[in-house]
């Protein structure tokens, strides 16, 4: 069953975003190549302490970390570790902070150093196809008009859509209803609503948009072995349009 927020209900998802996106400032400081993405992982992990906010994903369904550390082609899910960044990486890093019961989730691919070619017009691309994702994201609209442009962006320019990896809801808990992929039909799929609040959360594939899973039964990789991108944002559906909870600006 979806939940919708209140006006108040959304002001007070609103700090809990904010640290989200306060970690992912941070975490622009100190890409580079040799910083590990356990460095990540204790300096969100210090943050948040400091914000007296709760790691979601800490423990969530045995999850151990507070960050999920996703490098070239792990699409998601990846673990933090002290293996050392190298130039040229792609690194998407996916913080949950609950913060007062409420939720704010965020995920942001950094370049380490020097991009090749490809890796940048991914990022550029997947960041794009947030951003028009969010801006779809109106009452009245159907989910399919939300996700077929962003989808349609990503392959117009010789990528593919993640399926198997869905967004969702979220407020008081993480996964909430509904939940849904970043392909479409417009005029297809369920009706967007005020109140509704939602991860816009497009996961971009060089290649095929087929995955696999590690043995560790986490880690999300392309099936092809070629990079992927994601850009995440927690987005209140509002009479006025849509609301950002997670923006760094």
């Amino acid at each position: 069953m979806v939940t919708l927020k209140s006006p108040s209900e959304i002001e007070q998802m609103k700090p809990a975003g904010a640290i989200v996106a306060a970690c992912h400032r941070e975490i622009a400081k100190m890409i580079r190549p040799g910083v590990s993405t356990w460095d990540i992982e204790e300096l969100v992990e210090d943050i948040l302490r400091k914000a007296g906010a709760k790691a979601y994903t800490k423990g969530y369904k045995g999850y151990k970390y507070a960050t999920c550390a996703s490098v070239n082609d792990v699409i998601a899910h990846g673990f933090p570790n002290k293996n050392p960044l190298k130039e040229g990486d792609l690194v998407k890093i996916d913080i949950v902070s609950q913060l007062d019961g409420w939720i704010g989730d965020s995920a942001w691919t950094y370049g380490v150093g020097q991009l090749s070619p490809e890796a940048e017009k991914l990022m550029r691309v997947t960041k794009e196809c947030l951003d028009i994702g969010i801006a779809n994201a109106v009452v009245g609209n159907r989910i399919g008009d939300a996700m077929y442009p962003l989808q349609k962006h990503a392959e117009a320019n010789g990528f593919s859509m993640v399926r198997e990896l869905a967004a969702h809801g979220v407020g008081r808990e993480l996964h909430e209803d509904p939940s849904f992929i970043h392909v479409g039909t417009p005029g297809k799929g369920f009706r967007l609503k005020e109140g509704m609040v939602l991860t816009i959360e497009p996961m971009v594939n060089a290649g095929t948009w087929r995955m696999k899973i590690d043995a560790d039964g986490w880690t999300a990789r392309t099936m092809d072995g070629k990079l992927s991108a994601q850009f995440e944002h927690t987005v209140a559906i509002t009479k006025d349009g849509p609301v950002i909870l997670t923006a760094q600006e």
